[in-house]
């Protein structure tokens, strides 16, 4: 009986670090999105909040004040990262703000908003084609927001002048020139002038694509009688922790491609330690940013000029709240000839959805250094894109022959897919299986006649496993094998913004976001809203009964305490799996209902014993209805 205690051990431990993995999302994830989405809806309801200034200006030293670092001596036009220290402000909403500066419009089929010509910062951006909610009437995704906003968020491009020199230099405070009429739009760029009257104009041209992408193009002619040398910059500037939904599974924050350095993601909350700004101080190609689960901003210097870059985080302090910012500037300065010369530089600027074939066509296009790991593909990145692209490619094809919820059949499309792929792997686990059920009896009578002699018992079992072509291990190995596959689908349905309010049939009308019904509430047939560890969907209860379907093919177990933890456990995951995606949750009931289907047509082609009728005592009410017909 050894061997037997040492499976249903390791039956029991595999139960165990199963649930604790779901325990710990619930912990770690579940848990904490719950309660930064009331905190959220809190602070909406607030009526005043405490306002920063705007940035300290990057074309000069930063003055020392609460919260605000100095220049680090000597360094050749630094940029200052923390804001100013301002008087506490009340609350100015963001359509105030917007009207506070004159502004050039922005139209594109993806975007809306404007820049300030104040400043001439992009900094009021709309996606067009993304709403907060599934609701129609749900407001569209607001990306940037002016310095003076509730939520301040923007990208800024400018000169620096070297230390210790006096230029006069637009600032956050320049009132620019609209040289161009008419809005934004992919056909009509925007052209800025300033002239600072000590001999120096500068001239900003901004462009912009049918999708997300502005070159900005910052041109200086000089007309003193001296050389002028100049630093070029850009930024990205954000006030305020937004709120996080990935946690653990998702980089959300600082990140970028710095050169020879690769792949940088600092979080935000790490930017906020005494050490936890970060400095390159020679980079060629690559690009840096602020990225959300969806949303992302982004600047990207010209691919062949070296620049410095940035990784900054502020603490809040005297009023003011947190602020990240992340920038480059060019390493050798631009020198513009007197008596008339021109100089000039060229960056782009990201900023909208993080589509992953938009992202990889910008790659591609602009020769942009692993542009496409602004989206986030894991470790199991070798699994995650290619599911990725199986997914939409079918999504693409069920939409093509005119089916609603295609998303969702291409998540149901891929499941079989998965499982044809896996299937000469768990046809030989299952039959394996199958044949060790029907050896049991024989096992038994050699686990009884070598009970004192373990060696011996081993060695006899082994040798029955040979002689009936038996692999003890061959139920394991499709199981490890689907494990990566799982998480990567579960990846692939979270961070990529496809499955982002996709709809599927009947009440789901988001595979990204959990089922929305709820058991205790009777699926909204009662007036209240069910509490959140009690919100149990119609799809959990689904994957949950197919789960519990599935262990019934097997016998019952001999230990009582043994049954009633796996009679539990389906329970137990339907309440765990509740608060996963129902796109997810869709695969998983799916893919239980297949491998019922299989591993029952398996049992029966090996003549093994399938157990689930008697299990759920059919066998019982079928012998005593005919017991009754026979009186």
């Amino acid at each position: 009986m050894m061997q037997h205690d040492d499976n249903q051990k390791n039956l029991l431990l595999a139960i165990v670090l199963s649930v604790g993995v779901l325990l710990a999302w619930q912990l770690f994830y579940a848990g904490p999105k719950m309660k930064a989405e009331q905190e959220r809806i809190t602070r909406q309801k607030e009526t005043q909040v405490v306002q920063p200034g705007a940035p300290a200006q990057p074309g000069a030293p930063a003055q020392p004040g609460a919260g605000q670092p100095t220049a680090a001596p000597g360094a050749p036009g630094a940029i200052p990262g923390a804001p100013s220290a301002p008087a506490l402000a009340t609350l100015m909403t963001r359509e105030m703000s917007l009207k506070a500066s004159p502004r050039v419009a922005i139209e594109t089929p993806s975007l809306r908003g404007s820049i300030a010509l104040k400043g001439g910062r992009i900094d009021d951006l709309v996606l067009v084609k993304y709403r907060e909610q599934v609701a129609p009437t749900s407001p569209n995704v607001v990306l940037f927001s002016p310095s003076d906003a509730p939520n301040p968020y923007f990208a800024e491009h400018g000169w620096i002048a070297p230390a210790g020199t006096s230029v006069k230099l637009p600032s956050n405070d320049t009132v620019w020139t609209a040289a161009s009429s008419g809005p934004l739009t992919p056909a009509n760029p925007a052209r800025l002038t300033w002239d600072n009257g000590e001999g120096l104009v500068f001239r900003r041209t901004i462009s912009v694509d049918t999708n997300y992408m502005f070159t900005v193009r910052d041109e200086v002619q000089n007309n003193s009688a001296a050389a002028q040398s100049l630093y070029p910059y850009a930024r990205i500037f954000r006030v305020g922790t937004p709120k996080l939904e990935g946690f653990l599974i998702l980089h959300e924050g600082l990140i970028g491609v710095v050169g020879d350095k690769g792949l940088q993601e600092h979080k935000y909350s790490d930017t906020l330690k005494d050490d936890g700004s970060k400095t390159i101080e020679k980079a060629l190609g690559g690009w840096l940013g602020i990225t959300d689960k969806y949303w992302a901003a982004a600047v990207v210097p010209s691919q062949s000029i070296e620049y410095r870059a940035n990784f900054l985080g502020i603490k809040a302090a005297n009023g003011q709240r947190e602020a990240f910012q992340t920038d480059f500037r060019q390493v050798e300065p631009v020198t513009v000839a007197p008596g008339g010369g021109t100089a000039s530089t060229e960056s782009s600027l990201f900023a909208g959805a993080k589509e992953v074939y938009t992202i990889n066509g910008y790659q591609e296009a602009m020769k942009v250094k692993d542009f496409d790991y602004l989206v986030d593909w894991g470790y199991f990145f070798f699994i995650t894109k290619p599911l990725f692209k199986l997914i939409h490619w079918l999504a693409s094809w069920f939409a093509g022959m005119g089916f609603v919820g295609n998303f969702g059949l291409a998540i149901l499309a891929t499941t079989v897919l998965v499982k044809l792929a896996f299937f000469p792997l768990a046809n030989k686990s299952y039959e394996s299986m199958a044949k060790m059920k029907n050896l049991q009896p024989e096992m038994e009578k050699l686990r009884e006649r070598f009970k004192d002699d373990r060696a011996k018992q081993q060695q006899e079992l082994m040798a029955l496993y040979k002689k009936e072509k038996i692999n003890p291990l061959a139920g394991c190995l499709p199981i490890l094998l689907q494990i990566p596959v799982f998480f990567a689908l579960y990846k692939v349905l979270f961070v990529t913004i496809d499955m982002r309010q996709a709809p599927f049939y009947g009440w789901i009308h988001d595979l990204s976001a959990p089922d929305p019904t709820s058991l205790f509430n009777l699926f909204g047939l009662l007036p209240f809203e069910a509490p959140a560890f009690l919100h149990v969907g119609v799809w959990p209860i689904i994957m949950g009964m197919t789960m519990w379907v599935q262990m019934q093919l097997n016998p019952q177990q001999p230990d009582p305490l043994q049954q009633k933890i796996f009679n539990w456990m389906p329970v137990l995951f339907t309440f765990l799996l509740a608060s996963f995606p129902a796109g997810l949750v869709i695969y998983w009931a799916w893919n239980n209902v297949l491998s019922l289907l299989q591993q029952y047509t398996i049992m029966r082609k090996n003549k093994t014993e399938v157990h689930l009728w008697k299990n759920l005592g059919v066998d019982k009410w079928l012998a005593g209805r005919g017991a009754a017909d026979k009186k």
